[in-house]
């Protein structure tokens, strides 16, 4: 996904800017105070604008290395730099109150050293009569700026516009995408995600140790099966977000940047390994990082890993466990498939790529408009229900996109349309068109 990284010295306004931008209320909205340096983290969101999508990432307040004064801003400043390297875009802000200082112009030099595509935002004008404190700016070398207020919103729509622009298109993103299939190992630290790799790859690849944490970057490795290619990426483990907030130290900056690290790996995947630990069962993390997958509308494959650690007179008993504990702890992707693996023993480890390479097959899928109005003729058309006193009525449906598929049913009146009448239909269209392992979207429309 195309990624826009905020830049820019401490206090001018850059988590503001993000929280309006991703139009986000959920806990990755970024905390904004008038104390300089209150963002120390990275954070990390999508912005929907003019029908495209995109990654934004708000960093902590960029110091020139020489003027770092802590360990701490060091620190922040190693963040901004691993962050610039990700991007697409940059966003250099400024602020248009305290006018230009030393130090944006040092952001500057070093922000077109890196030869990356660069926006000049002048935060902080309010209205048209504040337009004269970009005067100072010019001498950035520049002459195209975006005055905007990430408080008020004032300009924001141009800002948006001119970022639209260097977005590709998803069609062109999506001819442009690679045909070798990406697969991302994630889960939690310590659960055999770099030996479930080795075991794929038939060679010791990764470092594997009992100490959790061992991988602390993503790491690709190309991988053959039956003569068909694979680029496997293993992730860092992901922890808590809290964990993350206790500690300051070095050893705990470096998880920070792993669990970024594992996130462009989910995001840039075509299907997501999920590795839970047998012994362990499903944690609340697990949840968590499923609920990630999910969000990015991935394909997602469970290994309950450490099997042969189960023993022999458990282990039927213990698969009904899981297969019960899948369906309630994973109840917003009840469709997910899993497998009982041991990456010490390779037993079953193997068997993640007929999956892989059927849920990239569905993923492509597109099911006729005729196919589908002939299941809804049968099945649901003539079904009229009742809600406050009114009737829904089903008219057609079609299939609108793919990659996850989405499908557009037109009704009398969306507002009776329910949580269950959604869950009724995607059962249908899951068992009579075989889109077992992906999710699909199912839209309503009120037809006028």
């Amino acid at each position: 996904m195309f990624t826009v990284v905020i830049v820019g010295r401490p206090n001018v306004g850059k988590s503001t800017l993000f929280n309006r931008m991703i139009k986000s209320e959920e806990k990755l909205k970024a905390i904004t105070d008038k104390l300089p340096g209150v963002t120390r983290d990275i954070n990390y969101g999508i912005s929907k604008w003019d029908e495209k999508e995109f990654s934004v990432v708000d960093t902590g307040g960029f110091f020139p290395e020489e003027k770092a004064e802590n360990i701490i801003q060091k620190q922040m400043l190693e963040q901004v730099e691993m962050a610039i390297q990700e991007a697409d875009l940059i966003i250099h802000l400024l602020d248009g109150k305290e006018g230009l200082m030393p130090f944006d112009l040092e952001i500057a030099r070093k922000l077109r050293e890196t030869g990356k595509n660069i926006i000049w935002v002048i935060n902080k004008i309010d209205d048209p009569s504040k337009l004269n404190r970009l005067y100072d700016f010019y001498a950035l070398g520049t002459e195209e700026f975006f005055p905007i207020s990430a408080i008020t919103g004032y300009g924001f729509e141009e800002f948006m516009d001119k970022i639209s622009e260097k977005v590709p298109d998803a069609s062109k993103i999506k001819e442009e995408k690679e045909q070798i299939p990406k697969i991302a190992i994630v889960g939690r630290p310590n659960v055999g995600k770099s030996t479930i790799m080795n075991s794929l790859l038939g060679k010791k690849r990764m470092i594997v140790s009992p100490i959790p944490g061992t991988t602390r970057d993503a790491v690709d490795a190309l991988c053959t099966y039956y003569g068909r290619k694979y680029l496997l990426v293993d992730t860092a483990g992901i922890k808590r977000l809290s964990y993350y907030k206790k500690d300051t130290s070095h050893s705990v900056f470096v998880e920070k940047l792993s669990y970024f690290k594992a996130l462009r790996s989910i995001e840039r995947a075509d299907v997501v390994v999920l590795v839970i630990d047998a012994t362990e069962g499903i944690v609340n993390q697990d949840q968590k990082i499923a609920g990630i997958v999910s969000e990015q509308k991935k394909g997602l494959i469970v290994l309950i890993n450490k099997w042969d650690l189960i023993p022999v007179e458990e282990r039927d008993k213990k698969a009904k466990f899981f297969s019960n504990e899948i369906k309630r702890k994973f109840w917003f992707i009840e469709y997910v498939p899993y497998l009982t693996v041991s990456a010490i023993d390779k037993t079953r480890v193997t068997k993640i790529f007929p999956i892989v390479d059927e849920i990239l097959e569905e993923y492509k899928k597109r099911v006729s408009t005729a196919e589908l109005n002939k299941l809804f003729n049968e099945k649901i058309k003539d079904v009229i229900l009742s809600s406050g006193g009114k009737e829904l009525k089903f008219y057609y449906i079609t299939q609108v996109d793919k990659e996850p598929p989405v499908f557009v049913i037109f009704v009398n009146d969306q507002s009776l349309v329910k949580q269950n009448h959604k869950k009724f239909i995607e059962r249908l269209i899951r068992e009579n068109f075989n889109f077992r392992y992906i999710p699909i979207e199912i839209k309503f429309k009120q037809r006028k």
